[in-house]
This record gives structure tokens, sequence and C-alpha cells, in this order.
């Protein structure tokens, strides 16, 4: 077993493509170390030589989630690390109704999970593993945000979600310009993972058609055969992480690949 160990923050790990890919994470090799947030704090059993934690978070209120990040990813010898990534993954659907019929809390925490959390984790992982770079350390750092069609193209009864996930496309722009203007900048990447079966797919196949007008649309979805298995959608996210070429688009899509 190598010294050096892979690190990998993932958001989101307990259910959906966030558990999917954290289980193809333990598949992959031993010289992982695997830090899963989720609010339920579980993850998948380490594999023979890995090392696996998991913290039960409430990312709509992403400071206090980002202040420990940090302090997790200092105190680690980076002497010990090989690379660093941070997977955000983690997302909420608010009600799929009009924005003027989206109750308060609903929308203030689709934007807090998908939007604030992303930024403030994404700041903690550049600061902390930045100063790993000034004392020396060359290990590539990523990040990579879990982004999807709806941010690229407007959808009724879908503000707030769309929104989220807008703005994560275009803070991961944003940064990946910082990082380039540094030496050894990190490489950062927006990537929408597909139409994938998960729960939030349930959820909107449960939508009233009166105020979700692209409700049948998802209903064949399901019934056509086109949504991609959590499994499948976790391979292609992950492969895309280890293209040599990751981070030279920050904004894609794993269906251009």
């Amino acid at each position: 077993m190598t010294d050096r160990r892979r690190c990998v923050v993932l958001t989101g790990a307990s259910r959906g493509l966030g558990l999917a890919m954290a289980h193809a994470l333990m598949a992959q090799a031993a010289d992982l170390r695997l830090l899963c947030l989720s609010r339920q704090g579980v993850a998948p059993p380490a594999a023979a030589g890995a090392l696996v934690d998991a913290w039960a978070v409430d990312l709509a209120e992403p400071a206090p989630v980002a202040q420990r990040l940090h302090d997790w990813l200092a105190a680690l010898d980076p002497t010990t690390v090989a690379s660093a990534t941070l997977i955000n993954n983690a997302g909420v659907l608010a009600p799929a109704v009009p924005l003027a019929e989206c109750p308060a809390d609903d929308l203030s925490r689709a934007l807090r999970v998908g939007l604030e959390a992303p930024m403030a984790l994404t700041a903690a992982f550049l600061r902390a593993t930045g100063a790993w770079v000034d004392s020396g350390w060359r290990g590539p750092r990523r990040v990579l945000n879990v982004s999807s069609g709806l941010g690229r193209r407007a959808m009724a009864a879908q503000a707030p979600y769309a929104a989220a996930k807008a703005g994560l496309d275009h803070f991961t722009r944003c940064a990946a310009l910082d990082e380039a203007a540094r030496p050894h900048g990190a490489r950062l990447v927006s990537l929408a993972p597909g139409v994938i079966d998960t729960d939030m797919q349930v959820q909107l196949r449960a939508g009233d058609p009166r105020r979700f007008p692209d409700h049948a649309r998802f209903v064949q979805l399901q019934t056509q055969g086109l949504l991609t298995t959590p499994e499948t959608a976790a391979r292609q996210v992950l492969a895309w992480l280890d293209r040599p070429d990751f981070g030279q688009e920050p904004v894609a899509d794993v269906r251009d690949a």
C-alpha cells in the first residue's frame, strides 16, 4: 500500500448519484481517503486499505461545514496526499410550482444547498489546499461541481433548482479563472451528468401537471426507459475526473464525451 493517498471529499453521499459515486470510489483502489458529507452521515464500507469518514451535516447552514472542512484539510499532512478532489454533488429540488407559489423556506433551502454550500466548500477547499501548494506540495487539485441541464435551459416551475445550477456553472467559470492565474492552481469543472433515475425524478413525476407544464415529459423519460442508472452515471462522472483535459472547459456535459 502506498504511503500517499488520493483524498476525495463528496457531498450528498447518502443516496442517488452521490451514494453510487461513493461506492464506485471505494471500489477503485486502496489508496483512497474518502470523506462523505450528507444529512444522514452515512458512507459505504471501506475497501481494504482505504479510509472513509462520514459527517452528518446540514448544507443549508454551509458556513460551519465549510470551516470544518477547511480545518480537516489543514490538519492533514500534505506529504501523505497524492491528490485532492472536491465533488459538490448535493442538491435540493423545491416543489415543482411557479416561483410565486414556492414556499420561502423551500426556495431558500434550494439556493443554500445548491449554490451557497458549493461555493463555501469550494472556497474552503481551495484555501486549505492552496496552503499546501504554498508550502511546496505539487499534487493535482480538482473541483467537480455536479450541475444539470436545467441550469442551461429554462423550464417553468423549476426556478430555484435551475437558478442554483446556473449559478453553479458560472461560479465555476469565475473560480477557474482565479485558479488559472495562480501557480499550480486547481482545475474546476461544472458537469451535467445526464438524466438519472433518482429520487428527484420521482419528485418531478409526482408534481401537479396543472402547475408543472413539463410533467408529462418526466413521466415519459421513465416509461420509455430513458433514465440513466445512478451506477452508470457515477462511472461517467468519475471518468470525467480522470480525463487528462479535465478543467480545460469549465462547463461540460457527460453526453458530450
